[in-house]
């Protein structure tokens, strides 16, 4: 399942979004007024502001007539976006996240999440972080990659290709196929991993099937903020050892692969 620990950066990457979320006990100041001693530490790199409210999923309680729904409280998430809108930061009371649709490679996402965070734990001083997770979206072209008319089982390796690994079943004939694993990894790590075939935008603007690979990673505990660079190392690395896994030679040269130090 695991490939080699060599890094590489491709030229042609299917990443088309990263995000790491890192969840905190709730913290009422945030949610009590606009966070706007934070946006001024970060509004030089995030200059565009936006505040949402969230629906919270119903939760299940035990009253006297056994266990019903009970409505939850809208949370508020506010955003906050890079000049060319393609990075964001989300902040709620229970939630930093940031995300991009321009990763090119883990030294300047890292490098960009460190600065965030430093300003967000001298401002709200959270005790520990519940949860750090680290998601990766890929979607593999063929057209992108100029392989068109080469099937998928030439490209991904066979324990996530589902039925398509069968020698009897046409790619053609499949409207829908994907692999989805929930596993532990080392630690106290885990991953939720979706493979198989996809539209972006459900295809409304580009019709071409591409196939999906969508990594979570995670790891939970009462983790301090000084620990938090090492968890996050650990989590890329298992996501750069998951991904070359998951690809075939051919794939990966297709790709453009520049080896990294």
């Amino acid at each position: 399942m695991f490939g080699s620990e060599d890094r590489y950066q491709y030229i042609a990457s299917p990443l088309i979004e990263v995000i790491c979320q890192l969840r905190f006990p709730a913290i009422l100041s945030i949610a009590a007024q606009e966070p706007a001693a934070f946006q001024e530490r970060i509004r030089g790199d995030y200059p565009i502001y936006a505040a949402r409210q969230d629906q919270v999923a119903p939760r299940v309680v035990n009253a006297n007539g056994g266990p019903t729904l009970e409505t939850q409280k809208p949370v508020t998430n506010y955003n906050f976006l890079s000049e060319d809108k393609r990075w964001k930061v989300n902040l709620t009371s229970g939630f930093i996240a940031l995300s991009t649709v321009s990763y090119r490679r883990w030294e300047e996402f890292a490098g960009r999440l460190d600065k965030l965070l430093a300003e967000f734990i001298e401002i709200y001083h959270p005790a520990f972080f519940e949860r750090i997770g680290l998601r990766y979206v890929n979607a593999v072209s063929r057209q992108r990659l100029h392989l068109e008319g080469r099937p998928w089982n030439e490209l991904i390796q066979p324990a996530y290709l589902g039925v398509m690994g069968e020698f009897d079943v046409e790619e053609e004939q499949l409207t829908k196929c994907a692999t989805d694993i929930d596993m532990k990894l080392e630690g106290d790590c885990g991953l939720k991993l979706h493979a198989g075939l996809g539209l972006l935008g459900d295809g409304k603007r580009d019709p071409e099937v591409k196939f999906i690979f969508d990594q979570d990673l995670s790891c939970g505990g009462n983790i301090s903020p000084a620990g938090v660079p090492d968890k996050l190392l650990t989590l890329h690395g298992f996501a750069d050892r998951v991904f070359r896994g998951a690809v075939t030679s051919e794939l990966h040269s297709a790709m453009g692969p520049e080896p990294m130090g």
